[in-house]
């Protein structure tokens, strides 16, 4: 007679290489989401101080690189096109990671956070289309609010939550990596006009051949970087947004490890490159991006115009049901349910997160309205809005839930053995056991020697209170 199946338990304890790996992609996201936020404040400070505004305009729409090769292009496009490769790169390392290695190798571990991430952009873009249509507004805009800003929202949450369970911050990492490369095939399926075939030739041969070299094992940077820029001059050439060049050669390294490895290849060029992405190019793009002019007006117009509108109620609210809904759908009618440690609230809270769009909707924000310089600062501020409404919401959220979670956050990082991994993780090692028996018995024998002491203390005083009795029972 076979065993019952238990159910698989969501979001319950992640491994520990996968909580490692948790912990060190916040560490690096959690200063490149400060940095970006720098990034943000001072690109609208820059926009919007009158003896400012023009020099920002200037270094904005500043063009340089070769004409001959069609890419003479301007600060603000090298930024967008160019530096936000490197982000998407970093993305599709993470996903082959996450799928080929990771806790989501599993299908039916890997299913939550997919369709969580598919509902979290299905359900923004249809309060979109919905707020748009009542509102007479235009559509081209639906995709704005469908991202979430990696950077932005781990960074919150490692601010925030800092005592919440790993496996909610691994949920939010996963479901936002999952996230960007849907947005990355929105932008090539919905956003590219023309194809230049010879270039995009060009390109796919290139990535044959980036890939080739992988297999064969071939190594040095000074290989794959100048291939890397080959390609992704052929991208852009070929009218196909040239970030999908840094996604597809991310999904094309090992990121399994051989035996003697410490690391797999994707995983060494990641660390490599992580800091460089989120300290450095995620923060330039959004000083390029993020300077829009900013007024009580401009504020009410974002309320009023029914593109804005929906790109805020799209982040908000969105955001928010569709990723709740998404995983409680999961939850409720397969045959996973979520984990003991966890309440719905926090998922909940999680969710409202997941509504900082910054980095990808402002770039499809420039994609959606290209030509109407207007309507594209007009979305860039509902972007900022929005993602300001969320970041007070789920701050809000996230400081109730993160109290009730001290202790079960010290309950995963105790380590009585000493043995540099948390007890957690030690429960069915025989030799973690025998450990802690040692260390019970030494504790155990030390309270006996303490009991004697205290013991021999007691009867030495009590034998001189008793003979002081006796010397006072005398005559006088």
């Amino acid at each position: 007679m076979t065993a019952p199946r238990t159910p698989r338990k969501a979001l319950g304890r992640l491994s520990l290489p996968e909580r490692t790996f948790v912990a060190d992609a916040l560490r690096t996201e959690t200063v490149g989401g400060v940095l970006l936020l720098f990034a943000a404040v001072t690109a609208l400070i820059w926009a919007n101080v009158p003896a400012l505004r023009d020099s920002y305009a200037s270094v904005s729409h500043f063009h340089l690189g070769p004409e001959a090769l069609g890419l003479n292009l301007s600060v603000a496009h090298w930024a967008a096109d160019g530096l936000l490769a490197v982000f998407f790169f970093v993305a599709g390392v993470e996903l082959k990671r996450e799928l080929v290695a990771g806790d989501l190798r599993d299908p039916k571990a890997a299913a939550l956070p997919v369709v969580a991430a598919l509902c979290g952009m299905a359900a923004p873009a249809l309060v979109y289309t919905l707020t748009t249509t009542a509102g007479g507004g235009s559509l081209a805009g639906w995709a704005v609010p469908t991202a979430t800003d990696i950077a932005f929202a781990l960074a919150v949450l490692a601010v925030i939550g800092t005592s919440l369970p790993s496996a909610l911050r691994a949920f939010l990492l996963t479901l936002a990596v999952v996230d960007d490369l849907f947005a990355i095939l929105i932008i090539a399926v919905f956003f590219t006009d023309h194809l230049n075939f010879a270039a995009l030739g060009g390109a796919v041969a290139g990535l044959v051949v980036f890939w080739l070299l992988l297999r064969k094992g071939v190594r040095g940077w000074y290989v794959y970087v100048p291939l890397a820029l080959v390609v992704w001059g052929l991208m852009y050439n070929s009218g196909i947004h040239a970030t999908i060049a840094g996604v597809a050669m991310g999904l094309m390294l090992r990121c399994h490890r051989r035996e003697g490895e410490e690391q797999s290849p994707g995983e060494h060029i990641e660390h490599l490159v992580r800091p460089f992405s989120a300290g450095l190019a995620v923060p330039l793009f959004a000083l390029f991006s993020a300077g829009v002019a900013v007024s009580g007006g401009a504020l009410a117009d974002v309320f009023t115009q029914p593109e804005t509108l929906g790109v805020v109620l799209g982040l908000v609210v969105g955001k928010t049901l569709g990723i709740f809904g998404g995983t409680w759908l999961t939850a409720r009618f397969t045959r996973a349910s979520l984990s003991e440690d966890l309440a719905w609230a926090d998922v909940f809270a999680v969710a409202t997160l997941a509504g900082i769009g910054f980095t990808v909707s402002l770039l499809i924000g420039e994609l959606a309205f290209e030509g109407d310089a207007s309507m594209t600062d007009s979305v860039k501020a509902a972007v900022l809005t929005g993602s300001l409404i969320a970041t007070v919401l789920a701050t809000v959220l996230l400081k109730v839930r993160n109290a009730k979670y001290r202790k079960l956050a010290e309950e995963e990082e105790r380590d009585e053995d000493l043995s540099g991994v948390p007890d957690v993780y030690e429960q069915d090692d025989p030799a973690y056991h025998l450990r802690m028996a040692e260390i019970h018995e030494r504790k155990a024998a030390e309270h006996r020697r303490l009991a004697r002491e205290k013991a021999d203390e007691r009867d030495g005083l009590a034998e001189v209170v008793g003979r002081a009795g006796e010397d006072h029972d005398g005559p006088a």
